[in-house]
Formats: structure tokens, sequence, C-alpha cells
């Protein structure tokens, strides 16, 4: 039977986690936090405590053999094709509320919640909306995949938030060890941030290759594409007369195209296309402000639907270095989340 009042929350043991499990017991749900564990080892101690302290229910959830598969290959795999993927996008999909709403099946829980900042709204229509947080580390681009099923019964208590430190402040007021925690990392499988030692890690290695300019000339050797990103201009290791920006990926060439200028475009195709917002699904244009990286950038433009899975964006400004693979999701001006697909 499930229970409305009855939640599942992803605990991770960090201060976020903490304080949502807090704010919902402190609506009257009955809460149990479970933590997502990454590897078959990591029995989640901090979030064991955490649970202690709140007085809440705890399970531990091996996700590490669906981690590997949804998200850690194919994100190996895609920087070896000379993408920059969005991991965290691809695992709050295919495994974290998977795997929370699976438990809340289970228990009878009528509620999933997690520690993001991002709000759901029931709006007018019956529809759900997912809307930016007040916060400045808002995070509903990460979450654009959700699903109306799902944020039919999502909450995210900290989605009110005015900041970090306010969350702290709370959680260090109800003496929460918690408090103190470091900021969660963009990319929890990466810890050191070296993208490429972890791709190689992986098994994917590819070779070094030619540093080219944008008429094709040689300016050097590239330690692999997998080192490189679209925009990015510190660590290439070439020397010239002015400051060089990558440009673009050529993998089937092995080659890592150079400018002198900020790459910017006026138009990207998407694939893999979903849309959040289900009565923008049947439109075949709108106007939205489209961010293509994680952040609070904006560029006001039009999507153009191509297909079922696909569409074209058009800014009215050009975007600074939207990378293949990474996404790109759609906003109105008040926030709401409409959709969004991966950058092709």
């Amino acid at each position: 039977m499930v229970q409305k009042k009855r939640a599942v929350l992803g605990l991770s043991g960090g201060v976020d986690s903490a304080c949502a499990a807090l704010l919902l017991a402190q609506s009257g749900f009955e809460v149990t936090g479970v933590y997502l564990a990454r590897t078959p080892d990591d029995q989640g101690g901090p979030a064991r405590t955490a649970a202690r302290e709140l007085g809440i229910g705890f399970e531990r959830v091996d996700m590490s053999r669906r981690m590997c598969a949804e998200v850690t290959q194919p994100f190996a795999r895609a920087y070896a094709r000379g993408e920059t993927p969005s991991p965290c996008i691809d695992c709050n999909e295919r495994v974290k509320f998977a795997l929370l709403f699976e438990r809340a099946d289970a228990l009878g829980a009528g509620v999933v919640a997690t520690g993001h900042y991002a709000r759901v709204r029931r709006l007018q229509n019956g529809v759900f909306g997912l809307f930016r947080a007040g916060a400045k580390n808002d995070q509903a681009y990460m979450l654009y995949r959700l699903s109306q099923q799902r944020l039919s019964r999502l909450v995210f208590p900290l989605g009110e938030a005015g900041d970090k430190s306010e969350v702290r402040a709370r959680a260090r007021g109800m003496g929460l060890s918690s408090a103190e925690s470091p900021d969660s990392m963009e990319i929890c499988f990466v810890p050191d941030g070296q993208y490429a030692r972890y791709v190689e890690s992986c098994g994917y290695a590819p070779p070094p290759g030619d540093f080219v300019d944008e008429a094709g000339r040689v300016l050097g050797r590239h330690r692999g594409i997998h080192h490189y990103t679209v925009g990015q201009r510190r660590g290439l290791g070439v020397s010239h007369t002015s400051r060089l920006y990558v440009k673009r990926i050529d993998a089937e060439k092995n080659l890592v195209v150079l400018s002198e200028t900020d790459p910017h475009r006026s138009e990207i195709a998407l694939r893999e296309l979903f849309m959040t917002a289900p009565e923008y699904d049947a439109l075949l244009e709108f106007e939205a402000l489209v961010q293509v990286r994680h952040g609070r950038t904006a560029y006001p433009a039009r999507v153009v639907r191509e297909g079922p899975e696909r569409a074209r964006v058009f800014f009215e400004r050009p975007a600074r270095a939207p990378a293949p693979g990474q996404s790109a999701v759609f906003f109105t001006p008040q926030g709401r989340v409409l959709g969004g697909g991966k950058i092709v």
C-alpha cells in the first residue's frame, strides 16, 4: 500500500541530503534514507551517521554495476570519440532516480526526494513543472530528463533555500556532523578531475595526433583527443603568437582543430531529445532560453523540431563553445524546464 506521508530520500551523507531529510521529517514524513553505493566496498559511513543523527530509516543499495553500464563506460567511450559528455544527467535519469523509485515502490512510499536545488510545481493544467531553484547552485539543468510520472512524486526540499550557507547554518543548528562536509563534486567518479587518465583506466587510449589550424596547417602534436574539449585554451602546449582555443575535434582523422578566436556557434543540432514539459512536445517550433552547459548562462533561441528525437537550435546571439556530447536544455524566462537534448 502506497503511503503519501512516507518518503524515500537519496542520502549521500553530505549536508544537502541531510538537510533535505530534516525538512521532510519536520513536515511529517516518515523518511527512509537510501544510500547509493558506487562500489561494492562502499558502506556509506557518513550517510549512516546522518541517518542515525536524524533518527530516520536507512538502506544501502549497490549501484556499481548499473552505474558502470549506464554511466561510466559510456562516459569513457564518449571522451574517446572526441565528445564532452554530461554523466550526471545520464546518472540521474538511468541510475539514481531509477533506483530510488524502485525502493520507494518496494517500501510503499508515495514520495521520492533528494537534496537537489530545484523545484517541482503542479500547474493549473495538471502538468507537473520542473523549475530552477532560487539558489546560485541551481541544478535544474541536470534534471531535465525527469518524466511526468517521476515529477508527480518528487519533492526537492531545498528548492526554496537561499544558498548553501543557509543550508549549512540549518545543519549546524541541528548539530548534524554533515554541516562541515565538503561540497560534492560535479563528476563523483573522477574526484581528481583527471578525465583523460580515467578514460585510459577504462581501456580507451586514443593515440597522439596533430593540432591543426582552421586551414589544416599543422601546429603541433596533441596527446590524444580525450585530453581536450571544445573551447579549451589551457594546457594545449602549442607555441603560437596569440592565444589558441580548441574549435573542433575530428575523431575520424584524429585531429584537434585550433582557432585564434574563442569558438561560438549560432546554430547547433540535438539528438536524444526529451521534452520535460509535455504540452511542448507537439510543437514544431518554439522560443526558449537555452543553456549549453552546467551553470546559469542561457541564450535566447528558437528551437525547431526535426523529428521525434532531434531538433535544431538557432541562437539570437552566438553561444560560447557548445560541445558535442553536452546537453542543451530549454527554459522559459520564468525558469521552467521545457526539455533538452544532446549536442551533436
